[in-house]
């Protein structure tokens, strides 16, 4: 937020919010540009959210219907990472679907006389824009660019999709660059193993990054590095929008983890709250 008041000062004007608790643990919280009046009012107000844990995600809801009974013209929220997104479907009754409740809260927020925009960044699974109806409508946003920007200053020649899903997703978006592409997929090995292969493309003498929306513990992106490495590639890098890494499973990918098999992994800054301790001037690059 401060650098987009920087950089754009008669455009954007931040005020910043301050995040307190009561000593009982519930939320204090005070909205920046209310002193010494309203100046919210009748403005196209954009909010920069985070939802990295349900505490704090309560308390931005409880400022977003805030906002929106505050006169503002309009109200924006740039939720970079939709960390609900891969909880979208119910194989047995009783577990809760989170995206379809994330959305019905979305949808419930006050009415500011048009609905809320909700920008969201490489969503996992598309079809939860529609789970959202009424009060909120989905602005679907991409961050490949900032990966193509990077590989115009990098060696690679070859894209990887470690399954169908991102390939049909996503290949469309390197169109316009002279690039191999290749298909990776699980297959069913012995028992209940399943085995990475390549199903379409050829890597021998690539320089190639495997490309995805997120990373969890990275088990299907090591296996496709594995797999394409074995096929001939020169050098095997990663990239992903959200870099969830639960539990600090980014270090099975650092210099001296078991999976330290990528030149390069890059993520993006949409979660800050694990990319601020990746370490510097290793395998991660943060763009």
């Amino acid at each position: 937020a401060q650098r987009m008041e920087e950089n754009y000062p008669d455009r954007f004007s931040f005020h910043p919010t301050k995040w307190g608790k009561f000593p009982d643990g519930t939320d204090s919280i005070e909205i920046g540009g209310f002193t010494p009046h309203n100046l919210l009012s009748g403005e196209h107000v954009l909010f920069l959210a985070s939802f990295h844990n349900n505490d704090v995600t309560l308390s931005q809801f409880q400022v977003m219907i805030c906002l929106l009974q505050s006169f503002v013209e309009s109200l924006t929220v740039v939720l970079p990472y939709y960390p609900v997104g891969t909880m979208e479907r119910v194989t047995k009754e009783g577990t809760v679907a989170t995206a379809a409740t994330f959305a019905h809260m979305f949808s419930s927020l006050p009415n500011s006389g048009r609905p809320t925009r909700l920008m969201v960044y490489d969503l996992h699974t598309l079809q939860n824009r529609f789970y959202l109806h009424g009060n909120a409508v989905a602005s679907l946003q991409t961050a490949i660019p900032l990966l193509k920007q990077r590989m115009k200053n990098s060696n690679i020649d070859c894209v990887a999709f470690p399954d169908d899903g991102a390939a049909k997703r996503f290949s469309a978006l390197f169109a316009d660059m002279d690039l191999e592409i290749i298909v990776c997929g699980k297959t069913r090995g012995e028992g209940d193993t399943r085995n990475v292969v390549i199903q379409d493309g050829n890597a021998e003498g690539k320089n190639v990054v495997i490309v995805d929306d997120l990373v969890q513990t990275g088990g299907t992106l090591y296996e496709s590095g594995k797999v394409l490495k074995d096929a001939g590639a020169l050098s095997v890098n990663a990239y992903v929008t959200h870099a969830v890494f639960p539990k600090e499973s980014w270090t099975r990918f650092a210099k001296g983890g078991d999976r330290a098999c990528f030149d390069k992994f890059w993520v993006t800054n949409s979660i800050p709250t694990i990319t601020n301790h990746l370490p510097k001037g290793g395998v991660f690059e943060v763009l």
